[in-house]
Formats: C-alpha cells, sequence, structure tokens
C-alpha cells in the first residue's frame, strides 16, 4: 500500500489532488471518485454490484468535509449529504490510474 505524502483538496476545481511521490500526482475529480464508492449503500455487500447509479451524482458535487481516517483511507462528506464511504489509499490510486 503506497502512502501520500501530501492531500490537497482544490474546491473551486472540485479537484482532490494526491501526491503519492514527487513524480507520481494524482487529480481526481470530485464527481468521480464519489461515483467510485464502495460503502454498503453504493455496492451490494452480497454480491459486490453497484447499486449507486452513477448518472445520479452531479456534475457539481462537492467534498464539503475531508478527513483521515487512521493512517489508510479517507473520509469525505459529500454535498448530496453522503458520507458512509472511506476512500482507502489503494482505492483512491485505483481510481487516479483509470486517468492516467
Amino acid at each position: 500500500m503506497q502512502t501520500p505524502q501530501n492531500i490537497r483538496v482544490h474546491k473551486d476545481e472540485r479537484i482532490l489532488e494526491i501526491v503519492w511521490t514527487q513524480e507520481q500526482v494524482s487529480r481526481l475529480p470530485f464527481r468521480l471518485v464519489r461515483q467510485s464508492c464502495r460503502c454498503a449503500a453504493c455496492v451490494d455487500e452480497f454480491t459486490g454490484r453497484q447499486v449507486l447509479d452513477k448518472e445520479s451524482v452531479a456534475d457539481t458535487i462537492s467534498a464539503e468535509e475531508v478527513s483521515l481516517t487512521g493512517n489508510y483511507a479517507l473520509k469525505i462528506r459529500w454535498s448530496d449529504t453522503h458520507d458512509s464511504g472511506l476512500f482507502t489509499w489503494d482505492h483512491l490510486k485505483s481510481i487516479g490510474d483509470l486517468l492516467a
């Protein structure tokens, strides 16, 4: 598991920026991160099938509060009031890899 060196929330750009190494930086759009939530409300815990309709996530979604959970994840409270997901470093890295 790779641990970020720095995390920045760019609310005006709706971007979560994660610095993994000096050469590797992920700039993750809020909407994509929210669409990728793996909590029990967004993914069926028995089948693993995503139940969140990705199109229901507004383009204008905003991260209202971002906090560390231990040394392994972020907890994000979204402007649509969703806040039950934890975004592990591995999961955030995989989202960034999709954009690379």
